[in-house]
């Protein structure tokens, strides 16, 4: 879904007319400061400003998606080699600043014992739509703030590197597993950017702090994290179980699978920053709808077209297709018939060592 131009939709010289020159600099930290706070009283949090076109560090991370993509980690996402991608400039002529944006998706609920799992950005209402207009609501009240300004909101179907951008502004750092983590929230967080004409101070680019810790790695249980920091979607139970089309899925994924019926929050769940206190979101739009923490093999086995229209209405989760619930449930069976070593081992044999790829990658982790 791409996001269209704010109501200042501009062409390059007229937005670059609309730069306000005459702020000082205490008032653009002061206009910061409260485009900060207008972010947080809209649920964001954490909320950070990124100048464009950013440090070394943006350029390595473009260099590190060439990369990811002359590999083929991509698998069939063709998006991902939009151009735009690598050229900030294209989304909205003129563009000075990046206001980079936290939605905290953690939510207390826990799936039943027993049932399917459902990755938890999926759980509540189509987060695309509940980001996007919220940023488009910061954009008007920052055109309020500084009228003639250009912005444009983007979630993350815009081509733009929107984790590498988040860590410019300081939201967290791009781990082991190609997520974003913040240190007090994790690496429970939808983000959001509203790209600005206006010229705002940046705040410092995020500290990795992963360490020597390897346990996303190890957990995968299709060994889609190749090395630290490089994730092959075509190992990745998120990109399969969600944007594979194919009528079957490879048996690697259904060796793998477990009870993963939509997304896979593995490597998130065995993460230290997961496991610190984390405060959870009241907001309603992010609760969990109850079926998704209940939802049995019997029920998704059957489910009719009717029934996937009825209860993803409004959901994220509508990208996974009728069929494709089916056929995901159809994989969890098989898994479960899976039951003696040597079937296990032969699917498994199956996941031969990929070439070995430039450390750093940064760029293109799991869907889920």
């Amino acid at each position: 879904m791409e996001q269209l131009y704010g109501p200042c939709n501009q062409a390059p010289a007229a937005a670059e007319r609309s730069r306000p020159a005459d702020l000082s600099a205490d008032q653009r930290l002061a206009l910061k400061g409260a485009l900060r706070r207008e972010a947080q009283r809209l649920g964001f949090d954490p909320v950070g400003v990124a100048a464009v076109p950013g440090s070394q560090r943006l350029a390595l991370r473009t260099a590190a998606l060439e990369r990811w993509l002359t590999a083929g980690h991509q698998a069939s996402m063709g998006w991902m080699a939009d151009p735009r991608r690598r050229q900030i400039e294209t989304l909205l002529p003129g563009v000075r600043s990046l206001v980079a944006v936290g939605l905290n998706y953690f939510v207390e609920a826990k799936p039943n014992a027993g049932a399917l799992r459902v990755a938890r950005y999926g759980w509540g209402r189509d987060y695309h739509r509940l980001i996007d207009g919220r940023l488009r609501r910061l954009g008007r009240w920052l055109e309020g703030q500084v009228p003639g300004v250009g912005w444009r909101a983007c979630v993350d179907s815009a081509p733009l590197l929107d984790k590498a951008w988040a860590e410019e502004a300081g939201l967290g750092w791009i781990g082991k597993n190609g997520n974003l983590i913040h240190r007090r929230r994790g690496s429970w967080l939808l983000l959001g950017h509203l790209l600005t004409t206006l010229d705002l101070p940046a705040d410092q680019p995020a500290v990795a702090r992963c360490g020597s810790c390897s346990r996303c790695l190890s957990a995968c249980p299709t060994q889609a994290i190749v090395e630290p920091f490089v994730v092959d979607a075509r190992r990745c139970l998120a990109f399969h179980t969600i944007e594979n089309r194919d009528s079957e899925l490879p048996g690697v994924i259904t060796a793998g699978i477990g009870t993963w019926i939509a997304g896979c929050d593995i490597c998130q769940e065995v993460c230290p920053w997961n496991e610190q206190p984390l405060e959870a979101s009241t907001d309603p739009d992010l609760q969990p709808r109850p079926w998704m923490l209940s939802l049995t093999l019997e029920q998704a086995r059957s489910w009719s077209d009717a029934v996937w229209d009825e209860r993803l209405r409004a959901s994220a989760m509508r990208r996974i297709k009728p069929w494709m619930w089916r056929r995901n449930a159809e994989a969890i069976a098989d898994h479960q018939r899976l039951t003696s070593t040597d079937a296990i081992t032969d699917a498994q044999a199956e996941m031969k060592p990929m070439p070995a790829s430039a450390p750093g990658y940064g760029e293109g982790g799991c869907l889920g």
